[in-house]
């Protein structure tokens, strides 16, 4: 295999690692709020919902992360997964507070997972446009992805 496909392969890994280690983050805070409030207080409901709301999505992410990568280019989708991971934080923070504050990291977060899903459909469908149509068009949107991630960052 290649070694530059080996270090975005690598990439993936480690935006999968980083995001199960802040699920365990978000258990953690949950728990310690939950042994510190005898009853269920706002702010465990908020906190719990904050985490359920990010396990439910995690999947989601995790499968179109993976896709976009290997359907089309690994370094945009490990970059939109790094983004997505410190958006799900900004997401959960907010929710600690009042419910409002998640909603930028709500948004923002569906906004990433939109470019990715984008990419994973693209790739198939460049693929499928490759084995019975016989054109190749990987090289052009890989480039396109590479400059658009970017893009990802503005509010």
């Amino acid at each position: 295999m290649d070694v530059d496909i080996m270090e975005h392969i690598f990439l993936l890994v480690l935006v999968t690692l980083m995001s199960v280690v802040q699920n365990a983050f978000f258990a953690l805070k949950v728990e310690k709020e939950c042994k510190t409030q005898n009853t269920k207080s706002a702010a465990f409901e908020r906190l719990s919902c904050a985490r359920r709301n990010c396990m439910d999505t995690y999947a989601t992410f995790l499968a179109v992360m993976w896709c976009a990568g290997i359907c089309l280019s690994q370094a945009p989708a490990a970059f939109a997964g790094v983004v997505y991971l410190g958006v799900r934080q900004q997401y959960f923070i907010g929710y600690m507070g009042q419910t409002s504050q998640s909603t930028p990291g709500f948004l923002f977060g569906k906004r990433v997972l939109s470019f990715l899903f984008l990419m994973c459909l693209v790739g198939i469908l460049n693929f499928l446009l490759g084995q019975y149509c016989g054109s190749d068009y990987k090289e052009y949107i890989q480039t396109i992805t590479k400059a658009a991630s970017p893009l990802l960052l503005l509010p």
